[in-house]
């Protein structure tokens, strides 16, 4: 059964933009280290960054907590299969939301152009 969707898009410049003027308290502060290694690898970080700030403000929205205490923007990462297929993990108080809501699983999907960056999340329970 469907809990919840979620949709996010966001500007690959505002991303790009706090990076430049924030950076490294920008990314410490909304990504984990393995998205920021695997962001910075990657040929347009900003691109990477974006996506991934795009999935966490979906999921928040699929969940219907918002960024907030109850979920940060640490508390859930996205990493990749081989394939290059997304995978949200959800840790810290993400973890115990996602167990406390009995979920089965968050399926993300990323996408982005030179632009925009765009995030969908449905939560399955």
């Amino acid at each position: 059964m469907i809990f919840g969707t979620g949709l996010d898009i966001i500007e690959i410049d505002r991303v790009k933009n706090s990076i430049k003027k924030y950076s490294p308290k920008f990314e410490q502060k909304i990504f984990t280290t393995t998205e920021i290694d695997y962001c910075q690898s990657q040929g347009d970080p900003a691109k990477h960054f974006a996506a991934r700030f795009a999935v966490k403000e979906a999921v928040s929205k699929c969940l219907g907590t918002g960024i907030t205490g109850v979920l940060g923007f640490k508390d859930m990462e996205v990493i990749n299969e081989k394939t290059g297929k997304p995978i949200l993990v959800m840790i810290g108080k993400g973890k115990e939301l996602f167990e406390k809501l009995e979920l089965k699983s968050i399926h993300i999907s990323i996408s982005h152009d030179n632009t925009h960056a765009i995030a969908h999340a449905i939560a399955e329970q």
